[in-house]
C-alpha cells in the first residue's frame, strides 16, 4: 500500500494536485492493476508543519517522504515517484 498525503492550507490548491495523482494512477493501474494507494489531504497548519516549510502552496508526500515541497508536481515526476515507491 502507497500512501499520498497532500499537503497545503487551501483547497483549490490540494484539488490541483489530487486530480494530477489520480490520472496518474488511473495510468499505472494498466501496468499494476493490484496497486493499492491511499490519498489523504491535510489542511491542518501544525500537520503540514511536521513535513513542509511552504504552507499555502502544495506539498506532496508519499510513503512519510516529502518529494515535492512549495509547487505543482509535474505529471512524469508523480509516476516517478510513484513508481520508486513500488519497491
Amino acid at each position: 500500500m502507497i500512501t499520498v498525503k497532500i499537503l497545503a492550507l487551501r483547497h483549490p490548491e490540494r484539488y490541483a494536485v489530487r486530480r494530477m495523482v489520480l490520472s496518474t494512477l488511473n495510468e499505472l493501474h494498466t501496468q499494476y492493476p493490484d496497486l493499492a494507494v491511499e490519498i489523504a489531504e491535510i489542511s491542518d497548519p501544525s500537520e503540514i508543519g511536521k513535513y513542509a516549510l511552504v504552507l499555502v502552496l502544495p506539498s506532496l508526500v508519499i510513503n512519510e517522504k516529502l518529494v515535492c515541497s512549495g509547487r505543482f508536481p509535474s505529471k512524469d515526476e508523480v509516476v516517478a515517484w510513484l513508481r520508486e515507491a513500488l519497491w
